[in-house]
């Protein structure tokens, strides 16, 4: 959503960013209870990854309204970009991550075991700030990183599951204090929000259905393509 409303619609980098957080954590609070009501989400993952995200997007905020990091759109937009360009990336390349994590948590059960919880913290740490800063992350990044970090535990449908309810008070405490400081256009929020929730809602009955190397592509290729964009502009 955030490459969208910079890249056509013309926002300014930081409401593109506050305005994504409130919608990504109303979408994914619907998303959230479907997948619930299925039994899909892994709670134990989640605490590791908000022990991580929940601090680290406190520290962000925290600057940002300090001062400490700018807001300057030659900075923010090339920032958004490189977090797309990561993303698109990761997704490409999730198969190869994941078949990474499966063999070494063959083949070192024990030790992976023990860093499961550490790592994971850390990389709640990393979603933490970079949500907060780009609102890029809270989805496709965070599953990708499960992936590899939980290759037998965690199935396509309850990965998916457990990313987005780890998104859900992510985007919402970072929408919070985005909307203190005042990168929430409200009005563009509820335009979104009108075909948004239905979309969702029908996503999230499909996700486990639908052709997902297609769309993973599909969906890479388009973020590249963004990444592009604001990169150069």
């Amino acid at each position: 959503m955030t490459p969208l409303l910079l890249v056509f619609f013309g926002v300014s980098p930081t409401t593109a960013v506050g305005t994504d957080l409130w919608f990504a954590a109303i979408t994914k609070i619907v998303a959230g209870k479907i997948h619930h009501s299925q039994g899909l989400i892994d709670w134990k993952v989640l605490h590791y990854l908000w022990a991580g995200s929940l601090p680290s997007s406190l520290l962000v905020l925290t600057l940002l309204k300090l001062g400490f990091i700018s807001t300057n759109a030659s900075i923010l937009k090339p920032a958004i970009g490189i977090a797309i360009l990561i993303t698109a990336i990761s997704l490409l390349l999730q198969k190869q991550l994941h078949a990474i994590g499966r063999f070494i948590r063959l083949q070192h059960s024990a030790q992976f075991k023990h860093w499961q919880p550490i790592l994971t913290i850390f990389a709640g740490i990393v979603l933490g700030g970079l949500v907060t800063l780009t609102s890029i992350g809270a989805g496709a990044l965070g599953v990708v990183i499960l992936s590899y970090l939980y290759p037998l535990r965690l199935t396509p449908s309850r990965l998916v599951a457990t990313d987005i309810v780890h998104a859900i008070p992510l985007t919402l405490f970072a929408g919070i204090g985005h909307l203190f400081i005042g990168h929430v256009d409200a009005g563009l929020l509820g335009w979104l929000l009108c075909g948004s929730i239905p979309g969702v809602a029908i996503g999230a009955k499909l996700s486990g259905k639908l052709p997902q190397r297609i769309i993973k592509t599909a969906i890479s290729l388009a973020l590249i393509g963004a990444a592009y964009k604001l990169i150069i502009s």
